[in-house]
C-alpha cells in the first residue's frame, strides 16, 4: 500500500532487512530452539544472537537479563504481577495518570479486585510528572513503581533513571514501560537503577507479536507463564524463533540508526510542526516540546474532531492518529489530554504525527500543504468556529 505513513507510534513497517533475517526460520531453519539435535541448535544459536542484540540496544550488562515475550502488554503485566508475588506483604503500587492501558487497566484491576493501593501520580500542563507527588507516595509499603519512559501520545519523556534511584532507596522495584522509547533514544541500563523494562518489537521495525522484558540480574522474579523451561524458566512456551530473530535484527538496525533518529528525523518533525503552526490558526503543540521523543508531534486543533481530521487525511493517503479516545457513544478525549488539562474543544482535535527513519522531506512537504485546507474545511462546519476568532477561549473549558 502506498501513501504517507505518519503513525509509527502505533506500529512500524517491518524493515526488509529484518524480514530477510526472519524468513529462513520459517522454512530452512525450522527446528525447536529447545531441542537437543542439530536442527534445534541452529535455531537456538539464532535466538541467543538476537538476545545479544537487544542487550546491546538497551545497554544491559548481561544478555541473560533479556526475556522474550509476546509484546509490551505481556511484559508490563509480567513485571508488575511478578513483583507483587515476590513481595506479598507490600500492598502499594505507584504509577502515573498517563500510562498506557496495559499498565493502567492492570492497576485498576489490582485495586478493585485484590485490594492494592494504587498511587496515580499527576502531570502538569506539559505532561511532566509531578515529582513532589511521586516523592510523597514512596514508602516501604510500595512493592513496585511503574512509570513509562516516554508517553505514547505526546512523546514527553519522564526522568525514569532518577525516579528509579528514588524507588530503590525506598525499597521498591522500578519498572518502566519503554515501548515508545526503545530504539529512539540511547539507553544504558547497566548503569541505572531500573529493575524491569518493557519493549515491543513492532514499534522499532520488527514484527507484531514479539517483545521483551529486561530483568536486571538479582531482581526477584516470579514467572507469569508457567510450563516448560524456556527463557531460563522465566517465560514458558515454545519460543517464537522467527519473531525473536526479527526483534534481534531490528535492535541491531535501531542502534545503527540512532543518530539519524535524533538528527534527521527530529529535524523533519520540527519542520512539520513549524509549518503547521504557521499556516493554521488556533492550534498548539501538546506535551513538552523541549523534552520529548525525536519522532513525535501531537498538535491540538481547536473546535474540530480528531477523527474527522484523520478521515480527510486518509483521503489524501496520509496516515496519522487521533490523540482523542472518542468512540461511538463517548465524547471523552484521551486520558492523556485530560490529565494535562488541555481545553475540552482542543483535546478533541488532538492529532499525533509520529515519524520514522522511512519518513522523507517530500512527505513532510505534502502534509504541510494539505493540512491547512483540511482544517479550514472542518472548521467551516463547526458551530463553534464562527466566534472562535474573536473569543477563542470562550468555548474552551479546561478540565479540572
Amino acid at each position: 500500500m502506498t501513501g504517507i505513513y505518519l503513525d509509527n507510534n502505533a506500529t512500524t513497517r517491518v524493515d526488509p532487512l529484518v524480514l530477510a533475517e526472519m524468513l529462513p526460520l520459517f522454512t530452512e531453519q525450522f527446528g525447536n530452539p529447545s531441542s537437543m539435535h542439530g536442527f534445534g541448535a541452529a535455531v537456538g544459536g539464532k535466538v541467543e544472537w538476537a538476545r545479544q542484540q537487544v542487550q546491546a540496544l538497551l545497554g544491559a550488562a548481561h544478555d541473560s537479563e533479556i526475556v522474550f515475550t509476546s509484546g509490551g502488554t505481556e511484559s508490563d503485566n509480567t513485571a508488575i504481577l511478578s513483583t507483587l508475588e515476590a513481595f506479598p506483604k507490600k500492598r502499594e503500587i505507584i504509577t502515573s495518570v498517563v500510562e498506557h492501558p496495559a499498565v493502567l487497566a492492570l492497576c485498576e484491576y489490582l485495586e478493585k479486585k485484590r485490594g492494592y493501593t494504587v498511587h496515580r501520580i499527576p502531570v502538569d500542563g506539559k505532561g511532566n510528572l509531578d515529582t513532589d507527588a511521586y516523592d510523597r507516595a514512596l514508602s516501604e509499603n510500595v512493592a513496585i513503581v511503574s512509570i513509562m519512559w516516554a508517553n505514547n501520545e505526546t512523546g514527553t519523556l519522564f526522568p525514569v533513571e532518577e525516579l528509579a534511584r528514588k524507588a530503590r532507596a525506598a525499597g521498591a522495584l522500578f519498572h518502566t514501560d519503554a515501548v515508545q522509547a526503545v530504539g529512539k533514544i540511547p539507553m544504558r541500563l547497566a548503569d541505572s537503577a531500573i529493575d524491569l523494562l518493557s519493549l515491543s518489537g513492532h514499534k522499532l521495525h520488527a514484527p507484531k507479536g514479539i517483545g521483551a522484558l529486561y530483568v536486571k540480574r538479582g531482581t526477584r522474579f516470579r514467572p507469569m507463564m508457567r510450563g516448560g523451561h524456556q527463557e531460563r524458566s522465566r517465560r514458558a512456551g515454545t519460543e517464537n524463533a522467527p519473531g525473536i530473530v526479527g526483534l534481534g535484527a531490528a535492535a541491531e538496525l535501531a542502534l545503527h540508526h540512532m543518530a539519524d533518529e535524533n538528527t534527521r528525523v527530529r529535524a523533519l518533525r520540527d519542520r512539520l510542526e513549524r509549518g503547521l503552526l504557521a499556516a493554521i490558526p488556533n492550534c498548539f503543540v501538546t506535551g513538552n516540546p523541549d523534552n520529548r521523543l525525536p519522532n513525535t508531534c501531537n498538535i491540538a486543533f481547536e473546535f474540530i474532531e480528531g477523527e474527522a481530521i484523520l478521515l480527510l487525511l486518509n483521503e489524501h493517503g496520509i496516515a496519522a492518529s487521533s490523540g482523542s479516545a472518542c468512540t461511538s457513544g463517548s465524547l471523552e478525549p484521551s486520558h492523556v489530554m485530560r490529565a494535562m488539562g488541555v481545553p475540552y474543544t482542543a483535546a478533541h482535535g488532538a492529532t499525533r504525527f509520529s515519524l520514522s527513519r522511512d519518513t522523507t522531506d517530500a512527505e513532510i512537504d505534502t502534509v504541510i500543504k494539505v493540512m491547512p485546507g483540511i482544517i479550514a474545511r472542518l472548521r467551516a462546519l463547526s458551530p463553534y468556529w464562527a466566534g472562535a476568532e474573536k473569543a477563542p477561549r470562550e468555548f474552551a473549558p479546561v478540565y479540572s
